[in-house]
Order: C-alpha cells, then sequence, then structure tokens
C-alpha cells in the first residue's frame, strides 16, 4: 500500500513525470488524410527514416517494411490517377473534333452558292447540325453518342444531301474517328474493372500500419536506450505531424505535440479513432 511504502509513492511519482517529460512521436488520423497528402506524408517519414543512420540500423525491419507499403501506394495510386489509355482517347478525341468542324465549315460554305439544289441540301444539313448543337468541350461520353446518332443520320436520311455537296468523305472519316474514341473507352473502362476493387485503400492501410510500427519501434527504443541518438528523428516526425494537422486535416497542433506525449490536441491518432475536426478522404 502507497502509505507503507513512502519510497514507492517517490520511484512512482518520480518515473510518471520522467515518462511524460521525455521526447517521443505524437500521434496523427493517417487515414483521413487525402490520398496526395497521405502518400507524401509516409514517403517523407520513409526518406528520413533511411538517412538517419541509427533509425535505419536498429529499425531495419520495421524501415523495411514501410519501404515495401510505400511502393505499392505509389503504384496503385498511378493507377487510381490515370488509365495508360488517356492519352490516346484524347488524340483520337481531337482528331474527330477536327473532323467535325471541317463538316461544319464545309456546309456552311455551300449556303450562299448560287446554285439551288447545292444551296437547298446545305440548308438542310446545317439545319440538321444545329439540332444536335454537339459542341466538342462537351462530356466525352455524350459527344459520342451524339455524333452516333448523327452519323447515322448522314448515312441514311440525309444521304441524298451528304452526296449532292460530295461530303461522304468526311462522313466516313469522321465515323472511323468517333469509333476510334469509343472503342478506346469501352477498354479504359475494362481496364479499370480490372483493378481490384479498393487496391489504393488497402495499400494505404499496409502503410499505415507499416508506419504506425516503426513509431512505435523508436518510441520504445528511446525509452529503453534513452532519447539522445533518437531526437533528430522524433522532433523531424513532431514537426511534420503538426504541419500536416493544420495544414492537411484542419486542426490545432499545441506547441506540445512537437515534444511528443499524450497531449489533449492529440486525440484520435493513427490507430483509427474519430475526431471530429477531420474530414474523411472522399475518394475513399
Amino acid at each position: 500500500y502507497p502509505w507503507q511504502c513512502p519510497a514507492r509513492r517517490f520511484r512512482q511519482y518520480s518515473s510518471s513525470k520522467i515518462e511524460r517529460n521525455m521526447k517521443e512521436i505524437s500521434t496523427i488520423s493517417l487515414e483521413r488524410m487525402n490520398n496526395g497528402a497521405h502518400f507524401l506524408y509516409v514517403s517523407n517519414i520513409l526518406t528520413r527514416a533511411e538517412a538517419d543512420s541509427k533509425v535505419k540500423t536498429k529499425a531495419a525491419a520495421q524501415v523495411a517494411a514501410l519501404k515495401a507499403a510505400v511502393a505499392q501506394e505509389d503504384e496503385d495510386l498511378k493507377i487510381s490517377q490515370k488509365s495508360l489509355l488517356t492519352d490516346d482517347i484524347a488524340k483520337a478525341d481531337a482528331e474527330r473534333d477536327a473532323l467535325y468542324s471541317g463538316y461544319k465549315k464545309a456546309v456552311a460554305g455551300f449556303l450562299n452558292l448560287p446554285v439551288e439544289a447545292i444551296a437547298q441540301a446545305a440548308k438542310v444539313l446545317n439545319q440538321h447540325i444545329k439540332d444536335y448543337a454537339i459542341d466538342p468541350k462537351m462530356q466525352l461520353d455524350r459527344e459520342t453518342g451524339l455524333l452516333l446518332n448523327l452519323i447515322t443520320d448522314l448515312e441514311g436520311k440525309y444521304k441524298p444531301e451528304v452526296e449532292t455537296l460530295s461530303l461522304t468523305p468526311f462522313v466516313t472519316n469522321l465515323k472511323a474517328a468517333n469509333e476510334r474514341v469509343r472503342t478506346l473507352t469501352a477498354s479504359r473502362t475494362d481496364e479499370k474493372m480490372g483493378i481490384a476493387v479498393g487496391a489504393l485503400k488497402a495499400s494505404r492501410k499496409a502503410s499505415d500500419d507499416a508506419c504506425r510500427m516503426l513509431v512505435k519501434m523508436v518510441n520504445a527504443l528511446a525509452l529503453v536506450e534513452g532519447e539522445t541518438d533518437y531526437v533528430p528523428f522524433i522532433d523531424y516526425v513532431n514537426a511534420e505531424i503538426v504541419h500536416y494537422k493544420r495544414e492537411v486535416l484542419g486542426q490545432k497542433a499545441t506547441a506540445t505535440d512537437t515534444t511528443g506525449g499524450n497531449d489533449s490536441g492529440n486525440t484520435g491518432g493513427n490507430t483509427g479513432g474519430s475526431d471530429s475536426s477531420e474530414t474523411p478522404d472522399p475518394a475513399l
């Protein structure tokens, strides 16, 4: 009992006070960062850990695990941001837009021709163009669908007018370009379906777990061996935590965040706890 052992009470008090004052890496809710900020944060921690000879040696397994997790997250992030087909689609889209623009100008050029049959055919096709009101800047799939219908009309209902104005080459090439866009966008959809659902979310969690284990290991080493050799790494990570809490998560980060310890400003840490001041990543 405490009242039977004053020395024990003193040791308990002293130990508690030392633990509160000892430097340690603080906590942050990595799960709540947006994808870009999350990748940058874990990458920065990895880079710093690899550059710190003491941390790299003493926490070699944790650093290696974080390196592997960050590499996988990088790969999944790239796949989620851009399909390899995107550039091909943009090129095909530009080609069909140029052909459609040329077709419109050709029709307009025949409107005032002093040949009644030609002028009348141009008038019919010009009204057809106005009815569809296709804008090359509209959403990609919408433009593809409208052009598909327009071309069907030009090959059927308005074929006589097209032939009167000798615009068949325009129609043929416009159809081919529109089909290229249609095929490529379908392939991109199939490609994305082939990506494991939640791949980026899973790789982010792996990075979180690896980062958490590295933090635990460094804190444990600082406690057992003394904090002197680990202060540079601890101070760096805590400074990053303060920055990301303020700039990314919109939290108030107090001065005590940079000295470690379980201060009230660090609720909802990297163990997945909730914090009403943080905004979940809409991409997850």
